[in-house]
C-alpha cells in the first residue's frame, strides 16, 4: 500500500516486491506514479525523494531461489539424519558444494534482475523518469543503493551540494519581489522535482547556507515583522548551524534585500579634544523578589521553565527560547503530549509520528503510545 512508503525529506530507495516485475504496460507504471504523488489519501510533500527499483520480467529469479531453497532443505535433512546415515563424506561434500553454488547463483540473479529505476518527473509519461541500470553483478557495487546513486549522478539527477549561483538562477518568481525564500519551501523544492536532488537535503542545505551567509552571498532571517522587515537578520557573519531551521518563518534572503535592510551608519562626529575619561558608576543590583533568596556569587543556579505553551507560539518557542538553554549544563527537555483522534486514522498518524521522530533521530528516546479507542460514554 502507498501508506507503507514514508513521506520523508530524505532520499529513499523503495525496492518493489519480487512479485511486481517490470513491464512497459500502464498497470505498474500507473501504480508507481500514483504512489509517488499520493500517500494513502493525502498528496505527498516530497515526491521527488522516492526512487523506485523493480526487477526485470522473467522466471530466472524465482527458479534460482527455488533451487537454492531446495538444496538448503536437502542439506538440513542430511545434517538432521532424516535421510539416513548411508551417505558418505563425498556425497555430503557434493551437497555442500551444490548449496554454495545455488546461493551464489541466486545472489547474482538478484543483482542482475533489479535493474529498472523510476523517479518523479512531471514532464514524463506517468510522471516518471525511467533508468535502466543494465545487468549488474555482485562484484560491481557494495549495495543496490550505491549502484542507484552512481546512476543518478551519471544522469545529473543527484548532486552532493549546490552553489549560490544555482539558487539565484532558480529563485521562484513568487519570492522575487520579496527577496525572501522560506526554508521549508526551499527544502521542498529539492524533493518535489523542481530542483536537483540531494541525498540528504537537510544536512547539505544547512552546511551550504552557513557558508553562504558567512561569505555574504545570501542572508538568513527569522520572524517577519509588521513593517515588512525581520526580527533577526544575519548577513556576512558567522552563524551557528542550529540557526538554520526549516520552518516557515526562517527565510533565505537575497544579498540585495539584505543590503537594503542593513543599517547605514553616518560618519562619526569629530571632536576638538577627547573628553576626560571618567570611571563609570556601576548600577545598583536589583533586589530579589520577596520570599526568595539572593543568588550567591559562586556555585550553580538551577533554572526551570514550567507551564503551558499555546500552539500558535510553538515554532517561535523552539527558535527563540530553546537555543538560550544550550549554554547551561545538565539540560533536559521532556515532552508529554496526548490528543484525541478518529480511531480509523490513528494507525496512520502513529506511523507518521514515529517516522518523523526517526527523521529527527530521537525515535529511541521519545515513545509514541497508541491507546485503544473507547466509545463515547465508556
Amino acid at each position: 500500500e502507498s501508506a507503507a512508503v514514508a513521506d520523508s525529506p530524505r532520499l529513499a530507495l523503495v525496492v518493489l516486491d519480487p512479485q511486481s516485475e517490470w513491464s512497459d504496460d500502464a498497470g505498474l507504471l500507473t501504480r508507481i506514479g500514483e504512489w509517488t504523488r499520493i500517500r494513502g489519501k493525502s498528496p505527498r510533500l516530497y515526491p521527488g525523494s522516492l526512487v523506485w527499483c523493480a526487477r526485470q520480467p522473467g522466471k530466472g529469479l524465482r527458479e534460482k531461489v527455488e533451487l537454492m531453497l531446495a538444496w538448503q532443505r536437502v542439506a538440513k535433512e542430511l545434517a538432521d539424519g532424516v535421510l539416513g546415515a548411508e551417505f558418505g563424506r563425498a556425497e555430503r561434500d557434493e551437497v555442500r558444494s551444490r548449496l554454495s553454488a545455488a546461493k551464489e547463483a541466486a545472489a547474482e540473479e538478484v543483482w542482475a534482475s533489479y535493474r529498472f529505476v523510476a523517479l518523479h518527473d512531471g514532464e514524463q509519461a506517468h510522471g516518471l523518469k525511467i533508468i535502466d541500470l543494465g545487468a549488474g553483478h555482485s562484484s560491481a557495487s557494495d549495495t543496490l543503493a550505491g549502484r542507484v546513486i552512481a546512476a543518478l549522478k551519471a544522469e545529473a539527477l543527484l548532486n552532493e551540494s549546490v552553489g549560490a549561483g544555482y539558487l539565484e538562477r532558480h529563485w521562484p518568481p513568487a519570492f522575487k519581489e520579496s527577496g525572501a525564500w522560506p526554508l521549508t519551501s526551499l527544502r521542498q523544492s529539492f524533493l518535489d522535482g523542481s530542483l536537483t536532488r540531494l541525498s540528504d537535503p537537510d544536512a547539505v542545505l544547512r552546511r551550504q547556507i552557513v557558508d553562504f551567509v558567512g561569505r555574504g552571498d545570501f542572508a538568513l532571517a527569522s520572524g517577519v515583522g509588521t513593517d515588512g522587515g525581520f526580527e533577526r537578520l544575519w548577513h556576512a557573519e558567522a552563524i551557528a548551524p542550529e540557526e538554520v531551521a526549516f520552518e516557515q518563518n526562517v527565510l533565505l534572503v537575497t544579498k540585495a534585500r539584505a543590503e537594503r535592510l542593513a543599517p547605514n551608519p553616518g560618519p562619526e562626529p569629530e571632536s576638538a579634544a577627547p573628553a576626560p575619561a571618567t570611571a563609570p558608576v556601576p548600577p545598583e543590583p536589583p533586589l530579589p523578589p520577596p520570599g526568595t533568596a539572593a543568588p550567591s556569587a559562586s556555585g550553580v543556579a538551577t533554572i526551570r521553565l514550567n507551564g503551558t505553551i499555546p500552539p500558535e507560539v510553538w515554532n517561535r518557542f523552539g527558535t527563540k527560547v530553546l537555543p538560550k538553554l544550550r549554554s547551561g549544563s545538565d539540560l533536559q527537555v521532556d515532552v508529554d503530549v496526548s490528543f484525541g483522534l478518529d480511531a480509523k486514522a490513528a494507525a496512520t498518524t502513529v506511523a507518521d509520528l514515529r517516522q518523523a521522530l526517526d527523521d529527527l533521530e530521537i525515535g529511541a528516546s521519545v515513545a509514541v503510545e497508541h491507546i485503544s479507542a473507547h466509545r463515547d460514554g465508556d
